[in-house]
Protein backbone atom coordinates (compact mmCIF):
# COMPACT_ATOMS: atom_id res chain seq x y z
CA UNK A 1 0.00 0.00 0.00
CA UNK A 2 1.49 3.29 -0.83
CA UNK A 3 1.29 6.69 -0.13
CA UNK A 4 -1.46 7.64 -2.42
CA UNK A 5 -3.87 4.54 -1.15
CA UNK A 6 -2.63 5.46 2.97
CA UNK A 7 -4.33 9.25 1.77
CA UNK A 8 -7.07 8.04 -0.04
CA UNK A 9 -7.94 5.74 2.83
CA UNK A 10 -7.11 8.53 5.50
CA UNK A 11 -9.50 10.78 3.24
CA UNK A 12 -12.67 8.41 3.04
CA UNK A 13 -12.36 8.49 6.80
CA UNK A 14 -12.58 12.69 7.03
CA UNK A 15 -15.49 12.04 4.97
CA UNK A 16 -17.36 10.02 7.10
CA UNK A 17 -16.45 11.85 9.77
CA UNK A 18 -17.65 14.73 8.53
CA UNK A 19 -21.39 13.47 7.17
CA UNK A 20 -20.34 14.20 3.32
CA UNK A 21 -21.54 11.59 1.11
CA UNK A 22 -18.41 11.46 -0.93
CA UNK A 23 -15.37 12.18 -0.68
CA UNK A 24 -14.15 15.64 -1.95
CA UNK A 25 -10.51 17.26 -2.72
CA UNK A 26 -11.49 19.35 0.67
CA UNK A 27 -11.04 16.15 2.64
CA UNK A 28 -7.98 15.10 0.10
CA UNK A 29 -6.39 17.94 1.07
CA UNK A 30 -7.39 17.34 5.15
CA UNK A 31 -5.88 13.55 5.05
CA UNK A 32 -2.97 15.46 3.61
CA UNK A 33 -2.59 18.35 6.12
CA UNK A 34 -2.65 15.48 9.05
CA UNK A 35 0.36 13.76 7.49
CA UNK A 36 2.34 16.17 5.54
CA UNK A 37 5.82 17.43 6.94
CA UNK A 38 8.52 20.09 5.23
CA UNK A 39 8.55 23.88 4.68
CA UNK A 40 4.93 24.17 3.23
CA UNK A 41 3.71 22.06 6.30
CA UNK A 42 5.53 24.41 8.49
CA UNK A 43 4.20 27.56 6.59
CA UNK A 44 0.85 26.60 7.21
CA UNK A 45 1.56 25.72 10.82
CA UNK A 46 2.93 29.24 11.35
CA UNK A 47 0.11 30.94 9.86
CA UNK A 48 -2.35 28.66 11.99
CA UNK A 49 -3.64 26.50 9.21
CA UNK A 50 -3.56 22.91 10.96
CA UNK A 51 -5.38 19.93 10.83
CA UNK A 52 -7.92 21.16 13.37
CA UNK A 53 -8.52 24.35 11.66
CA UNK A 54 -9.20 23.19 7.67
CA UNK A 55 -11.44 20.66 9.69
CA UNK A 56 -13.28 23.51 11.88
CA UNK A 57 -13.32 25.66 8.46
CA UNK A 58 -15.39 22.65 6.93
CA UNK A 59 -17.86 22.10 9.83
CA UNK A 60 -18.47 25.32 9.79
CA UNK A 61 -19.05 25.69 6.05
CA UNK A 62 -20.96 22.35 5.36
CA UNK A 63 -23.52 24.03 7.39
CA UNK A 64 -25.89 21.21 7.16
CA UNK A 65 -24.10 18.26 5.95
CA UNK A 66 -25.45 16.14 3.01
CA UNK A 67 -25.76 12.44 3.82
CA UNK A 68 -26.82 9.84 1.09
CA UNK A 69 -27.82 5.97 0.94
CA UNK A 70 -24.19 5.62 0.47
CA UNK A 71 -21.91 5.96 2.87
CA UNK A 72 -18.70 7.99 2.08
CA UNK A 73 -16.87 4.54 3.48
CA UNK A 74 -16.71 3.27 -0.19
CA UNK A 75 -14.63 6.02 -1.14
CA UNK A 76 -16.24 7.88 -3.89
CA UNK A 77 -14.08 10.48 -5.07
CA UNK A 78 -15.39 13.49 -6.68
CA UNK A 79 -14.48 14.10 -10.16
CA UNK A 80 -12.10 17.25 -8.57
CA UNK A 81 -10.40 14.83 -6.18
CA UNK A 82 -10.32 12.73 -9.17
CA UNK A 83 -8.15 15.11 -11.01
CA UNK A 84 -6.10 16.37 -7.86
CA UNK A 85 -4.98 12.45 -7.96
CA UNK A 86 -4.68 12.26 -11.80
CA UNK A 87 -2.16 15.45 -11.90
CA UNK A 88 -0.47 14.44 -8.93
CA UNK A 89 0.66 11.27 -10.70
CA UNK A 90 0.91 13.38 -14.26
CA UNK A 91 3.59 15.70 -12.02
CA UNK A 92 5.34 12.70 -10.86
CA UNK A 93 6.53 10.54 -14.41
CA UNK A 94 7.15 14.55 -15.04
CA UNK A 95 9.78 14.31 -12.56
CA UNK A 96 10.81 10.82 -13.47
CA UNK A 97 9.58 9.40 -10.35
CA UNK A 98 7.67 5.51 -9.83
CA UNK A 99 4.46 7.18 -7.77
CA UNK A 100 3.38 9.96 -6.60
CA UNK A 101 4.40 11.35 -2.96
CA UNK A 102 2.53 13.58 -0.38
CA UNK A 103 4.19 16.94 -1.80
CA UNK A 104 2.74 15.72 -5.71
CA UNK A 105 -0.74 15.62 -4.17
CA UNK A 106 0.36 18.98 -2.30
CA UNK A 107 1.10 20.73 -5.48
CA UNK A 108 -1.56 19.12 -7.17
CA UNK A 109 -4.27 20.52 -4.22
CA UNK A 110 -2.56 23.92 -4.41
CA UNK A 111 -1.91 24.80 -8.19
CA UNK A 112 -5.50 25.72 -8.76
CA UNK A 113 -7.40 25.92 -5.51
CA UNK A 114 -10.94 26.09 -5.28
CA UNK A 115 -13.50 25.69 -2.54
CA UNK A 116 -12.71 25.12 1.11
CA UNK A 117 -9.43 24.58 -0.13
CA UNK A 118 -9.08 28.66 -1.45
CA UNK A 119 -11.18 29.55 1.67
CA UNK A 120 -8.47 28.55 4.06
CA UNK A 121 -5.90 29.64 2.36
CA UNK A 122 -7.21 33.48 1.95
CA UNK A 123 -8.33 33.51 5.36
CA UNK A 124 -4.88 32.65 6.48
CA UNK A 125 -3.35 34.85 4.41
CA UNK A 126 -1.17 32.05 2.73
CA UNK A 127 0.11 32.39 -1.11
CA UNK A 128 -0.68 29.27 -3.56
CA UNK A 129 2.62 30.35 -5.35
CA UNK A 130 4.93 30.60 -2.23
CA UNK A 131 4.13 26.99 -0.72
CA UNK A 132 3.95 25.31 -4.47
CA UNK A 133 7.37 26.59 -4.92
CA UNK A 134 8.29 24.93 -1.19
CA UNK A 135 6.64 21.52 -2.75
CA UNK A 136 8.54 21.22 -5.46
CA UNK A 137 11.75 22.50 -3.54
CA UNK A 138 11.03 19.51 -1.21
CA UNK A 139 9.92 16.99 -3.49
CA UNK A 140 12.73 13.31 -3.89
CA UNK A 141 14.48 13.87 -7.23
CA UNK A 142 15.60 10.99 -9.10
CA UNK A 143 18.88 9.73 -9.70
CA UNK A 144 20.66 11.62 -12.12
CA UNK A 145 19.96 8.70 -14.69
CA UNK A 146 19.38 9.65 -18.14
CA UNK A 147 16.90 7.42 -19.73
CA UNK A 148 18.44 4.96 -21.93
CA UNK A 149 18.90 6.49 -25.43
CA UNK A 150 17.21 4.07 -28.40
CA UNK A 151 19.75 2.27 -30.92
CA UNK A 152 20.64 5.02 -33.43
CA UNK A 153 18.69 4.79 -36.46
CA UNK A 154 20.48 5.45 -39.67
CA UNK A 155 19.98 8.88 -40.59
CA UNK A 156 17.18 9.14 -43.88
CA UNK A 157 18.93 9.96 -46.72
CA UNK A 158 17.14 13.53 -47.86
CA UNK A 159 15.20 13.51 -51.20
CA UNK A 160 16.83 14.69 -54.03
CA UNK A 161 16.59 18.01 -54.64
CA UNK A 162 13.65 18.66 -57.20
CA UNK A 163 14.71 20.88 -60.94
CA UNK A 164 12.55 23.25 -60.93
CA UNK A 165 12.45 25.91 -64.19
CA UNK A 166 14.25 29.15 -63.64
CA UNK A 167 11.90 31.99 -62.52
CA UNK A 168 12.17 35.48 -63.05
CA UNK A 169 9.91 36.70 -59.92
CA UNK A 170 10.51 35.67 -56.54
CA UNK A 171 7.82 33.14 -55.66
CA UNK A 172 5.35 34.39 -53.04
CA UNK A 173 5.70 32.52 -49.40
CA UNK A 174 3.43 29.31 -49.31
CA UNK A 175 0.96 28.76 -46.65
CA UNK A 176 2.14 25.04 -44.85
CA UNK A 177 0.57 21.93 -45.96
CA UNK A 178 -3.14 21.43 -44.89
CA UNK A 179 -4.33 18.06 -43.14
CA UNK A 180 -8.23 18.43 -43.64
CA UNK A 181 -8.91 15.45 -41.26
CA UNK A 182 -6.97 17.09 -38.17
CA UNK A 183 -7.07 20.92 -39.13
CA UNK A 184 -10.71 20.67 -39.63
CA UNK A 185 -11.09 19.76 -36.06
CA UNK A 186 -11.55 22.32 -33.68
CA UNK A 187 -9.79 21.13 -30.61
CA UNK A 188 -6.98 20.19 -32.52
CA UNK A 189 -5.90 23.66 -33.62
CA UNK A 190 -3.56 25.27 -31.95
CA UNK A 191 -4.66 28.42 -30.90
CA UNK A 192 -3.32 31.99 -32.05
CA UNK A 193 -0.97 33.55 -30.05
CA UNK A 194 -1.82 36.94 -29.43
CA UNK A 195 0.35 39.48 -30.65
CA UNK A 196 2.12 41.59 -27.47
CA UNK A 197 1.79 45.03 -28.51
CA UNK A 198 4.78 47.19 -26.49
CA UNK A 199 2.73 49.81 -24.65
CA UNK A 200 3.94 53.26 -24.80
CA UNK A 201 1.96 54.78 -22.27
CA UNK A 202 3.61 55.84 -18.88
CA UNK A 203 3.27 53.34 -16.14
CA UNK A 204 1.52 54.84 -13.22
CA UNK A 205 3.04 55.99 -9.85
CA UNK A 206 2.58 53.99 -6.91
CA UNK A 207 1.02 56.58 -4.47
CA UNK A 208 1.83 55.64 -0.65
CA UNK A 209 0.31 57.45 2.33
CA UNK A 210 2.41 60.17 3.67
CA UNK A 211 3.30 60.51 7.56
CA UNK A 212 0.67 63.38 8.02
CA UNK A 213 -2.29 61.19 5.81
CA UNK A 214 -1.90 58.22 8.81
CA UNK A 215 -2.94 60.05 11.31
CA UNK A 216 -6.17 59.42 12.93
CA UNK A 217 -8.92 61.68 11.41
CA UNK A 218 -9.93 62.28 15.08
CA UNK A 219 -7.10 64.00 16.06
CA UNK A 220 -8.52 67.69 15.02
CA UNK A 221 -9.93 67.12 18.59
CA UNK A 222 -6.63 67.85 19.94
CA UNK A 223 -7.44 71.68 19.93
CA UNK A 224 -9.65 70.93 22.56
CA UNK A 225 -6.92 70.86 24.72
CA UNK A 226 -5.59 74.46 24.68
CA UNK A 227 -9.15 75.26 24.69
CA UNK A 228 -9.12 73.17 28.26
CA UNK A 229 -5.83 74.78 29.23
CA UNK A 230 -7.05 78.24 28.58
CA UNK A 231 -10.38 77.66 30.03
CA UNK A 232 -8.34 76.38 33.64
CA UNK A 233 -6.21 79.25 33.76
CA UNK A 234 -8.41 81.94 33.37
CA UNK A 235 -11.25 80.37 35.75
CA UNK A 236 -13.77 78.97 33.34
CA UNK A 237 -16.66 76.60 33.74
CA UNK A 238 -16.12 73.25 35.38
CA UNK A 239 -18.16 71.50 32.54
CA UNK A 240 -16.76 73.66 29.68
CA UNK A 241 -13.39 72.43 31.05
CA UNK A 242 -13.77 68.67 31.97
CA UNK A 243 -15.52 68.48 28.09
CA UNK A 244 -13.17 70.19 26.53
CA UNK A 245 -10.23 67.84 28.33
CA UNK A 246 -11.98 64.81 27.71
CA UNK A 247 -12.23 65.81 23.94
CA UNK A 248 -8.63 66.24 24.37
CA UNK A 249 -7.69 62.99 25.83
CA UNK A 250 -9.44 61.13 23.05
CA UNK A 251 -7.17 61.41 19.71
CA UNK A 252 -4.35 61.37 21.83
CA UNK A 253 -5.16 57.96 23.00
CA UNK A 254 -5.55 57.57 19.53
CA UNK A 255 -2.39 58.99 18.71
CA UNK A 256 -0.70 56.22 21.04
CA UNK A 257 -2.52 53.34 20.02
CA UNK A 258 -1.04 54.82 16.05
CA UNK A 259 2.28 55.03 17.49
CA UNK A 260 2.11 51.72 19.14
CA UNK A 261 1.44 50.20 16.10
CA UNK A 262 3.83 51.59 14.18
CA UNK A 263 6.42 50.42 17.22
CA UNK A 264 5.27 46.89 16.63
CA UNK A 265 5.62 46.57 13.36
CA UNK A 266 9.12 47.66 13.25
CA UNK A 267 9.75 45.14 16.07
CA UNK A 268 8.31 42.06 14.85
CA UNK A 269 5.39 40.28 15.76
CA UNK A 270 6.53 38.74 19.40
CA UNK A 271 8.12 42.27 20.84
CA UNK A 272 5.45 43.79 18.96
CA UNK A 273 2.54 42.04 20.54
CA UNK A 274 3.89 43.07 24.20
CA UNK A 275 4.06 46.44 23.08
CA UNK A 276 0.36 46.66 21.79
CA UNK A 277 -0.53 44.43 25.42
CA UNK A 278 1.49 47.09 27.18
CA UNK A 279 0.45 50.48 26.18
CA UNK A 280 -3.04 49.26 25.08
CA UNK A 281 -3.91 50.98 28.23
CA UNK A 282 -1.67 53.30 28.92
CA UNK A 283 -4.41 56.72 28.56
CA UNK A 284 -6.36 55.43 30.82
CA UNK A 285 -3.76 54.29 33.10
CA UNK A 286 -2.09 57.76 33.17
CA UNK A 287 -5.67 59.62 34.13
CA UNK A 288 -5.77 56.92 37.14
CA UNK A 289 -2.08 57.88 38.52
CA UNK A 290 -3.66 61.19 38.28
CA UNK A 291 -6.42 60.53 39.87
CA UNK A 292 -4.53 58.69 42.25
CA UNK A 293 -2.35 61.33 43.80
CA UNK A 294 -5.64 63.53 43.85
CA UNK A 295 -7.13 61.27 46.58
CA UNK A 296 -9.28 60.31 44.35
CA UNK A 297 -9.55 56.20 45.25
CA UNK A 298 -13.33 55.63 44.76
CA UNK A 299 -13.17 57.02 41.25
CA UNK A 300 -10.47 55.17 40.28
CA UNK A 301 -11.38 51.68 41.74
CA UNK A 302 -14.59 52.74 39.53
CA UNK A 303 -12.65 53.19 36.19
CA UNK A 304 -11.02 49.81 36.73
CA UNK A 305 -14.64 48.28 36.87
CA UNK A 306 -16.09 50.72 34.54
CA UNK A 307 -12.92 49.73 31.63
CA UNK A 308 -13.83 46.06 32.65
CA UNK A 309 -17.85 45.82 32.07
CA UNK A 310 -17.41 48.68 29.19
CA UNK A 311 -15.27 46.35 27.21
CA UNK A 312 -17.20 43.26 28.18
CA UNK A 313 -20.66 44.55 27.73
CA UNK A 314 -20.69 47.95 25.50
CA UNK A 315 -18.34 47.49 22.93
CA UNK A 316 -18.93 43.72 23.09
CA UNK A 317 -22.61 43.99 22.50
CA UNK A 318 -22.19 46.60 19.74
CA UNK A 319 -19.90 44.50 18.08
CA UNK A 320 -22.07 41.81 17.48
CA UNK A 321 -24.69 43.48 17.15
CA UNK A 322 -23.19 45.28 13.98
CA UNK A 323 -21.72 42.44 12.66
CA UNK A 324 -25.03 40.79 13.23
CA UNK A 325 -26.95 42.74 11.05
CA UNK A 326 -24.70 41.37 7.98
CA UNK A 327 -24.49 38.09 8.98
CA UNK A 328 -27.22 35.44 10.86
CA UNK A 329 -24.48 33.62 12.32
CA UNK A 330 -21.20 34.74 13.52
CA UNK A 331 -18.25 32.56 14.20
CA UNK A 332 -15.06 33.13 15.91
CA UNK A 333 -11.97 31.63 17.34
CA UNK A 334 -13.45 29.83 20.68
CA UNK A 335 -9.52 29.28 21.99
CA UNK A 336 -9.43 33.68 22.51
CA UNK A 337 -13.14 33.45 23.74
CA UNK A 338 -12.57 30.61 26.77
CA UNK A 339 -8.92 32.10 27.64
CA UNK A 340 -10.30 35.32 28.06
CA UNK A 341 -13.36 34.36 30.13
CA UNK A 342 -11.09 32.45 32.58
CA UNK A 343 -8.55 34.76 33.05
CA UNK A 344 -11.61 37.16 33.99
CA UNK A 345 -13.11 34.67 36.03
CA UNK A 346 -9.60 34.63 38.05
CA UNK A 347 -9.65 38.56 38.17
CA UNK A 348 -12.70 38.73 39.49
CA UNK A 349 -11.59 36.31 42.53
CA UNK A 350 -9.08 38.55 43.01
CA UNK A 351 -11.10 41.11 43.72
CA UNK A 352 -13.73 38.88 45.79
CA UNK A 353 -11.30 37.46 47.97
CA UNK A 354 -10.24 41.15 49.48
CA UNK A 355 -13.72 42.06 49.80
CA UNK A 356 -14.89 38.69 51.51
CA UNK A 357 -12.17 39.09 54.18
CA UNK A 358 -12.74 42.30 54.29
CA UNK A 359 -16.41 41.78 55.23
CA UNK A 360 -15.92 38.64 57.69
CA UNK A 361 -12.29 39.55 59.06
CA UNK A 362 -11.64 43.70 58.53
CA UNK A 363 -7.80 43.90 58.78
CA UNK A 364 -7.54 47.91 59.05
CA UNK A 365 -5.95 50.06 56.46
CA UNK A 366 -2.58 48.23 56.45
CA UNK A 367 -3.57 44.54 56.68
CA UNK A 368 -5.69 45.08 53.78
CA UNK A 369 -3.15 46.81 51.52
CA UNK A 370 -0.96 44.08 52.02
CA UNK A 371 -3.28 41.55 51.05
CA UNK A 372 -3.79 43.89 47.87
CA UNK A 373 -0.33 44.11 47.00
CA UNK A 374 -0.15 39.95 47.27
CA UNK A 375 -3.26 39.79 44.99
CA UNK A 376 -2.18 42.16 42.70
CA UNK A 377 1.52 40.85 42.22
CA UNK A 378 -0.63 37.04 41.71
CA UNK A 379 -2.85 38.65 38.91
CA UNK A 380 0.29 40.37 37.32
CA UNK A 381 2.01 36.93 37.26
CA UNK A 382 -1.14 35.61 35.72
CA UNK A 383 -1.33 38.37 32.93
CA UNK A 384 2.62 37.55 31.93
CA UNK A 385 1.69 34.00 31.53
CA UNK A 386 -0.99 34.79 29.37
CA UNK A 387 1.31 36.67 27.32
CA UNK A 388 3.45 33.79 27.14
CA UNK A 389 0.82 31.65 26.20
CA UNK A 390 -0.51 33.81 23.55
CA UNK A 391 2.56 34.76 21.96
CA UNK A 392 5.06 31.73 22.28
CA UNK A 393 4.03 28.91 23.40
CA UNK A 394 -0.03 28.29 21.49
CA UNK A 395 0.75 31.52 19.21
CA UNK A 396 -0.69 29.56 16.41
CA UNK A 397 -4.11 28.69 18.45
CA UNK A 398 -4.31 32.30 18.06
CA UNK A 399 -4.03 32.92 14.46
CA UNK A 400 -7.08 34.08 13.28
CA UNK A 401 -5.84 35.68 9.90
CA UNK A 402 -7.94 38.92 10.63
CA UNK A 403 -5.13 40.97 12.25
CA UNK A 404 -5.39 45.13 11.57
CA UNK A 405 -4.28 46.01 8.17
CA UNK A 406 -0.92 47.51 8.32
CA UNK A 407 0.15 50.93 7.05
CA UNK A 408 1.37 51.24 3.71
CA UNK A 409 4.26 53.37 4.87
CA UNK A 410 5.36 52.46 8.89
CA UNK A 411 6.61 55.32 10.88
CA UNK A 412 10.55 54.75 11.69
CA UNK A 413 11.86 54.56 15.05
CA UNK A 414 12.43 57.96 16.07
CA UNK A 415 9.13 59.29 14.76
CA UNK A 416 7.26 56.62 16.52
CA UNK A 417 8.90 57.23 19.38
CA UNK A 418 8.51 60.99 19.57
CA UNK A 419 4.94 60.85 18.89
CA UNK A 420 4.34 58.09 21.33
CA UNK A 421 6.51 60.25 23.48
CA UNK A 422 4.11 63.51 23.00
CA UNK A 423 0.70 62.19 23.22
CA UNK A 424 1.51 60.71 26.52
CA UNK A 425 2.39 63.94 27.62
CA UNK A 426 -0.40 65.61 26.03
CA UNK A 427 -2.74 62.67 28.17
CA UNK A 428 -0.76 63.78 31.33
CA UNK A 429 -1.79 67.43 31.11
CA UNK A 430 -5.06 66.85 30.11
CA UNK A 431 -5.68 63.89 33.13
CA UNK A 432 -4.47 66.68 35.42
CA UNK A 433 -7.34 68.99 34.03
CA UNK A 434 -10.11 66.68 33.82
CA UNK A 435 -9.00 65.07 37.43
CA UNK A 436 -8.57 68.57 38.68
CA UNK A 437 -12.17 68.91 37.86
CA UNK A 438 -14.25 66.29 39.06
CA UNK A 439 -15.63 67.82 42.39
CA UNK A 440 -17.77 70.44 40.57
CA UNK A 441 -18.67 68.22 37.94
CA UNK A 442 -19.95 65.91 40.65
CA UNK A 443 -21.29 68.56 42.64
CA UNK A 444 -23.12 70.01 39.36
CA UNK A 445 -24.23 67.60 37.80
CA UNK A 446 -25.25 65.94 41.21
CA UNK A 447 -23.61 61.98 40.30
CA UNK A 448 -21.43 60.43 42.46
CA UNK A 449 -17.67 59.95 41.84
CA UNK A 450 -18.87 56.12 41.02
CA UNK A 451 -20.76 56.91 37.87
CA UNK A 452 -18.15 59.25 36.92
CA UNK A 453 -15.79 56.61 36.86
CA UNK A 454 -18.08 53.36 36.42
CA UNK A 455 -18.87 55.27 33.07
CA UNK A 456 -17.46 58.47 31.58
CA UNK A 457 -13.82 57.93 31.97
CA UNK A 458 -13.82 54.62 30.62
CA UNK A 459 -15.60 55.90 27.38
CA UNK A 460 -12.69 58.76 27.07
CA UNK A 461 -9.65 56.70 27.54
CA UNK A 462 -10.36 54.02 25.26
CA UNK A 463 -12.83 55.66 22.84
CA UNK A 464 -10.14 55.32 20.01
CA UNK A 465 -9.88 51.12 20.87
CA UNK A 466 -13.70 50.96 21.06
CA UNK A 467 -14.49 52.84 17.53
CA UNK A 468 -11.51 50.44 16.06
CA UNK A 469 -13.74 47.27 17.28
CA UNK A 470 -16.63 48.64 16.02
CA UNK A 471 -14.91 49.11 12.70
CA UNK A 472 -13.94 45.51 12.01
CA UNK A 473 -16.67 44.40 13.25
CA UNK A 474 -19.01 46.09 10.87
CA UNK A 475 -15.81 44.74 7.95
CA UNK A 476 -16.95 41.48 9.42
CA UNK A 477 -13.68 41.05 11.26
CA UNK A 478 -15.27 39.30 14.39
CA UNK A 479 -12.42 37.97 15.79
CA UNK A 480 -10.39 40.95 15.45
CA UNK A 481 -13.24 42.80 17.36
CA UNK A 482 -13.32 40.08 19.86
CA UNK A 483 -9.49 40.30 20.18
CA UNK A 484 -9.89 44.06 21.15
CA UNK A 485 -12.70 44.13 23.50
CA UNK A 486 -11.52 41.34 25.62
CA UNK A 487 -8.00 41.47 25.44
CA UNK A 488 -8.69 45.36 26.82
CA UNK A 489 -10.47 43.70 29.18
CA UNK A 490 -8.18 40.99 30.49
CA UNK A 491 -5.39 43.76 30.20
CA UNK A 492 -7.29 45.98 32.73
CA UNK A 493 -7.90 43.15 35.33
CA UNK A 494 -4.50 41.30 35.24
CA UNK A 495 -2.49 44.37 34.82
CA UNK A 496 -3.77 47.87 35.33
CA UNK A 497 -5.27 47.18 38.15
CA UNK A 498 -2.16 45.56 40.21
CA UNK A 499 0.22 48.27 38.80
CA UNK A 500 -2.58 50.96 40.77
CA UNK A 501 -2.39 49.09 43.83
CA UNK A 502 1.72 48.70 43.79
CA UNK A 503 1.64 52.53 42.66
CA UNK A 504 -0.59 53.59 45.39
CA UNK A 505 1.38 51.62 47.78
CA UNK A 506 4.70 53.17 46.49
CA UNK A 507 3.58 57.05 46.56
CA UNK A 508 1.95 56.51 50.12
CA UNK A 509 -1.71 56.02 48.92
CA UNK A 510 -4.76 54.02 50.23
CA UNK A 511 -5.79 52.05 47.19
CA UNK A 512 -6.57 48.23 47.74
CA UNK A 513 -8.48 45.51 45.63
CA UNK A 514 -11.65 46.02 48.21
CA UNK A 515 -13.73 47.07 45.76
CA UNK A 516 -17.29 48.43 46.76
CA UNK A 517 -20.40 45.53 46.99
CA UNK A 518 -22.06 46.88 43.84
CA UNK A 519 -18.79 47.14 41.81
CA UNK A 520 -17.92 43.50 42.57
CA UNK A 521 -21.79 41.97 42.01
CA UNK A 522 -21.59 43.71 38.37
CA UNK A 523 -18.40 42.39 37.55
CA UNK A 524 -19.72 39.02 38.35
CA UNK A 525 -22.38 38.89 36.57
CA UNK A 526 -20.44 40.68 33.64
CA UNK A 527 -18.21 38.02 33.25
CA UNK A 528 -21.07 35.10 33.73
CA UNK A 529 -23.36 37.05 30.73
CA UNK A 530 -20.54 37.45 27.93
CA UNK A 531 -18.74 34.05 29.07
CA UNK A 532 -22.30 32.37 28.22
CA UNK A 533 -22.03 34.42 25.12
CA UNK A 534 -19.03 33.81 24.01
CA UNK A 535 -17.22 30.55 24.89
CA UNK A 536 -19.16 28.22 22.03
CA UNK A 537 -17.54 30.42 19.68
CA UNK A 538 -20.71 31.26 17.76
CA UNK A 539 -22.85 34.28 18.36
CA UNK A 540 -25.55 36.74 16.72
CA UNK A 541 -27.29 40.12 17.34
CA UNK A 542 -29.29 39.61 19.06
CA UNK A 543 -26.99 38.19 21.85
CA UNK A 544 -24.86 41.50 21.30
CA UNK A 545 -28.42 43.90 22.14
CA UNK A 546 -28.44 41.57 25.22
CA UNK A 547 -25.26 42.59 26.12
CA UNK A 548 -25.74 46.24 25.85
CA UNK A 549 -29.39 45.79 27.89
CA UNK A 550 -26.64 44.87 30.64
CA UNK A 551 -24.75 47.58 30.27
CA UNK A 552 -27.53 49.89 30.23
CA UNK A 553 -28.89 48.49 33.54
CA UNK A 554 -25.49 49.13 35.49
CA UNK A 555 -24.94 52.29 34.25
CA UNK A 556 -29.16 52.93 35.90
CA UNK A 557 -28.02 51.65 38.71
CA UNK A 558 -24.97 53.35 39.06
CA UNK A 559 -26.94 56.52 38.51
CA UNK A 560 -28.53 56.02 41.48
CA UNK A 561 -26.04 54.86 43.50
Amino acid sequence: MNALDDLRTAATEQAAALGADFVGSEHVFLAWRMTATGAAADTMTTAGLTADAFRELLGASNGRPRRSTEPAERGTLSSQAQRALQLAGEIAQTAGRPEATLDDVGVALIREPRGAIARALTQFQLKPSQLRKQLEGSAPRPQQQRPARPPAQPRAQPPAPQVRPAQTEVPAKRSPRRDPEIDDIPEARAPERPRLIPSTAPRPREVRPSFWRQIPATSILVLALPIAIWLDRTGGNALLIFGAACLGVIPLAALMGTATEHLAERSGPTLGGLLNAGFGNAAELIIAIVALRAGYVELVQASITGSILGNLLLILGLSLATAGAREPLLKFNRTTAGMSAAMLAVAVAGLVFPALVHAAHPLGGPGELRLSVIVAAILALMYLASLLFVFRTHRRLFASGQGRESAAVVWSMPVAIGVLALATVGVAVASEILVGTVGAVTTSLGVSQGFVGLILIPIIGNAAEHATAIVAARRGKVDLALQIALGSSTQVALLVAPILVLVSAVIGGSMNLVFAPFQVAALGVGVIVSSLITVDGESHWLEGVQLLALYVMIAAAAWFI
